[in-house]
């Protein structure tokens, strides 16, 4: 009793710390292994708790050598090799364990299944497919949807995606409804690439099926109908994100500018975006305004934007375009007046981003999807002012 309760204050906190080694570890069978566990072994989950991963995998790689039976030290000497970013050691490990030993098919199909992790780790996305798709779809289907899925997204094979997903949405009762309405989003693109715009519509048509709130096909379909000169129903179109999401309408007010100024009417386009300025107070708006202000009505009108906004909500950005508007105006007194604006121009420019709520990735411009984490729609509409830390 004295020798269990010993054992499992050692591996309730380990655990408990680190959950990604425990989904890949059968507990149960460690606490039946536990009686001949090498000491070696504790000391590795000691160096865990500790965060000293590389002390942590010479004691696993100790503790198989006295114990090289246990299949649940291999996973998790596994389990940390990829987490450290020693794949080729993880996989050679697991193919080890395939051609050298006898197993019975269950353990062939667990080390199967950590095979397929560390091929996804190394981006053999092929080898690690291959061997998802052979798995037990009564044991490992969930986690081979997942995976899958995942390779998909990054292989950019959208109708395979779409089929996962929606495989994955029926066992796991979590809806993919917004990543779907990407996947179709994605594949209107390349048919618009291609001019298959009849086509491309149709997809867009089912994107929003999929998500009524799905902004990009409102946007995408507005582009459409752009470029077949069918102006009117473009802006329909990108007038309706009002309507779903406001503070998307920034991703829409140069288009619809653009397009009114083609068709002679861009005091209309002006009334449209000061509109939405008035409504929803995006910065975006306030610089879209500013620029087409500026560059049809000239200095002074722009400069009254600027002020008004400085009044009422102050701010660098404000006062770089006031200050703009001044110095191409040539009405101010203020000395080296662009030498201030290039200075805050530059302090804007230095903190202003869109910063994913997922990961935390932050980025220049505007993704549906973040580049880093592949988590859509997580970076914000507008982006905002973040001072990095020093390096």
């Amino acid at each position: 009793m004295v020798e269990f309760e010993f054992w499992w204050l050692l591996v309730i906190p380990f655990f408990f710390g680190l959950g990604w080694l425990a989904a890949r570890v059968d507990i149960k069978q460690i606490i039946y292994e536990s009686t001949d566990l090498p000491s070696t072994y504790f000391k590795g989950l000691q160096y865990l708790i500790t965060n000293q991963y590389e002390k942590a995998i010479e004691a696993f790689d100790d503790a198989i050598k006295i114990n090289n039976d246990s299949l649940e030290l291999h996973f998790a000497l596994g389990a940390l090799l990829r987490r450290t970013g020693q794949i080729d050691r993880a996989i050679n490990l697991h193919i080890d364990l395939l051609e050298k030993r006898e197993l019975t098919l269950e353990q062939q199909e667990s080390v199967k299944a950590e095979l397929a992790q560390d091929y996804f780790k190394a981006g053999l996305y092929g080898r690690s497919e291959e061997l998802l798709l052979s798995l037990n779809k009564e044991k490992y289907y969930q986690f081979s949807l997942n995976t899958l899925l995942e390779i998909y997204v990054k292989e950019r094979e959208w109708e395979k995606g779409i089929e996962k997903a929606t495989e994955l949405e029926k066992v796991s009762g979590v809806s993919f409804r917004i990543s779907i309405s990407h996947y179709l989003c994605e594949i209107a693109l390349n048919q618009i690439l291609n001019k298959k715009y009849s086509l491309a519509k149709k997809t867009l048509i089912k994107a929003l099926k999929e998500s009524k709130n799905c902004i990009r096909a409102n946007i995408l379909l507005g582009d459409i109908y752009a470029e077949e000169k069918l102006y009117e129903e473009a802006i329909v179109y990108w007038k309706k994100i009002e309507f779903q999401q406001p503070e998307y309408l920034g991703l829409v007010a140069p288009k619809i500018i653009n397009t009114l100024q083609v068709t002679g009417r861009v005091n209309e386009g002006l009334s449209i975006v000061a509109r939405f300025f008035d409504l929803y107070k995006l910065k975006t708006l306030l610089n879209v305004l500013y620029e087409t202000v500026l560059a049809n009505d000239g200095a002074k009108q722009a400069e009254t934007i600027a002020r008004n906004e400085m009044i009422q909500r102050p701010s660098l950005y404000a006062l770089d375009k006031l200050f703009q508007a001044q110095a191409i105006g040539k009405k101010s007194k203020i000395e080296n007046i662009e030498l201030i604006q290039q200075t805050i121009k530059n302090t804007i420019g230095d903190r202003r981003f869109y910063m994913c709520d997922q990961c935390g990735f932050k980025a220049r411009q505007f993704h549906w999807q973040c580049p880093a984490c592949n988590a859509w729609e997580s970076l914000p509409s507008e982006p905002a002012d973040i001072i990095l830390e020093a390096k």
